[in-house]
């Protein structure tokens, strides 16, 4: 078994016979019954994969999906154009970041739909575009936005630069609204939350789906999935390790599962700690490798705090479902950052109840 490690591109995992976890009738899902949605998810939770997968579905690919759910529920796959915008793939150290990366999409979208408005600023070419791409195709503009909220993140500890970022990328995702007639679906993904982030102000049209029912298993992996699609894998896990099958499953549930992003949802596994996992063979704990934000440590250090136990912590739904960076709780960012989860939840008094997902997600908070 392939394990696509590292691995984000949608047409490389099935064009490399890598492992896919078919995802694809929750995508068709979302595409049918809505326009415009927002995913909130920990790092390392396949965000990147499902735009990739969105990308190569809006582009008519339908050979690419053989054999998966969307092939039998999908009967147009009309081909349309598609603007990804990928803001995890910089760092973020000044004013000029931002906006050379802005520039690096606008300018590919720019010659392939036209660049009269290359002199103006970047949510003006960005609406340009928007309005080129669709009276050259006559279709309407698929918007994908994977970590739109990287760049304020990373200047988590520079107020002043964190303002310039969430003023520029305000007005950019801002034209979303101005350009709706041209436009058939966008996504925006990220770790933090919108609702109290000034960034989206101007887009009051998003569909928040991080804690949706429908949608909880469209990144990550279920239980049940874990169990029909990685039989071999933890066979081998086990063998290579003298357990049996049922203590093997026991070990992952304990290293990787645990994480709620709705009071009634299955537990969900963290997608890349457990492929690293199976195709080493070797169980581990590799969380705090590859799940921990750097701008989680930096608020941290930032605090004077006491974070001795998290464990049942109690807070206000309105404040889980948001993310104020000045804000002196640091608990609904720890909460997004994968840190917490859901445990309990009292529908009158909209409390949630948190805990951490798993002993080893707790032994990696604390260190």
């Amino acid at each position: 078994m392939k394990y696509p490690i590292g691995i984000q591109n949608f047409e490389e995992i099935r064009e490399g016979g890598y492992l896919y976890i078919d995802k694809t009738d929750m995508m068709f899902d979302l595409v049918d019954n809505g326009k415009y949605y927002f995913l909130s998810r920990p790092r390392r939770f396949g965000k990147s994969l499902l735009i990739s997968t969105l990308e190569t579905y809006f582009s008519g690919k339908r050979e690419m999906f053989e054999g998966l759910k969307i092939a039998e529920l999908e009967k147009e796959w009309t081909v349309y154009p598609v603007l990804h915008l990928d803001l995890n793939t910089k760092r973020y150290e000044n004013k000029a970041s931002l906006l050379e990366i802005l520039n690096m999409h606008l300018e590919m979208w720019e010659a392939e739909y036209g660049d009269e408005k290359k002199d103006r600023s970047p949510e003006e070419r960005f609406m340009y575009v928007i309005r080129c791409a669709y009276e050259k195709t006559g279709k309407q503009v698929v918007i994908l936005v994977d970590e739109y909220d990287k760049p304020m993140l990373q200047a988590i500890d520079d107020e002043e630069l964190q303002n310039e970022y969430r003023s520029t990328l305000k007005a950019f995702y801002g034209a979303l609204k101005s350009m709706d007639r041209y436009i058939r679906f966008a996504l925006l993904t990220g770790v933090t939350k919108f609702g109290k982030v000034s960034v989206f102000s101007d887009l009051n049209n998003l569909r928040d789906i991080s804690m949706e029912f429908a949608y909880i298993g469209i990144c990550g992996i279920t239980e049940e999935e874990l169990h029909s699609e990685f039989k071999e894998g933890i066979k081998e896990l086990g063998t290579a390790n003298d357990m049996s099958e049922e203590e093997t499953k026991a070990e992952l549930k304990e290293l990787y599962d645990g994480y709620h992003f709705n009071e009634d949802c299955v537990d969900i596994y963290n997608l890349s700690g457990l492929m690293i996992t199976l195709d080493s063979k070797q169980l581990m704990s590799n969380w705090i490798e590859v799940g921990t934000p750097s701008f989680l440590v930096k608020m941290l250090k930032k605090r004077d705090s006491d974070f001795g136990d998290l464990e049942g912590v109690e807070i206000d739904g309105s404040l889980l479902d948001s993310n104020d960076t000045a804000s002196k709780n640091l608990i609904p960012v720890i909460y997004q950052s994968g840190y917490l989860t859901i445990k309990d939840y009292d529908k009158k008094s909209n409390i949630y109840k948190l805990g951490f997902p798993n002993k080893h997600v707790k032994n990696a908070f604390m260190t």
